[in-house]
């Protein structure tokens, strides 16, 4: 069974590709400032989009997208603010998603939640 850190290496990994195979321009990973972190900032039709991704081996502790809490949703629109103040272009507008994964047997199940606030 794989650690923690590794498993949540893996579902961002994960999440990365799906967000290309969707069409979208990753511009940044697991950026960090003083107030936190922001593990995928992606670019698609001149939005910003900035995603949580939360990885379960199992549901013992709830399910992954259940370990998305209103106040990370919070944190996150503030990060993004802080994200794009540090960047030389704009962009029409500023999305926060969610992809949650969960490992079934060996496999994951992947949920997208576009504008999750």
């Amino acid at each position: 069974m794989a650690s923690k850190d590794e498993l949540g290496k893996q579902g961002e990994q994960l999440a990365v590709d799906y967000l290309r195979a969707e069409g979208m321009q990753i511009l940044d990973r697991n950026w960090r400032c003083r107030q936190g972190e922001i593990d995928v900032v992606a670019e698609h039709d001149q939005k910003l989009i900035v995603v949580e991704v939360k990885t379960r081996s199992g549901r013992t502790h709830g399910t992954a997208l259940e370990a998305v809490r209103p106040a990370k949703l919070a944190r996150l629109r503030m990060l993004a603010a802080k994200w794009l103040a540090a960047q030389p272009r704009s962009f029409d507008s500023v999305r926060v998603d969610v992809i949650a994964l969960e490992q079934i047997g060996g496999d994951f199940a992947l949920r997208h939640v576009r504008g999750a606030i």
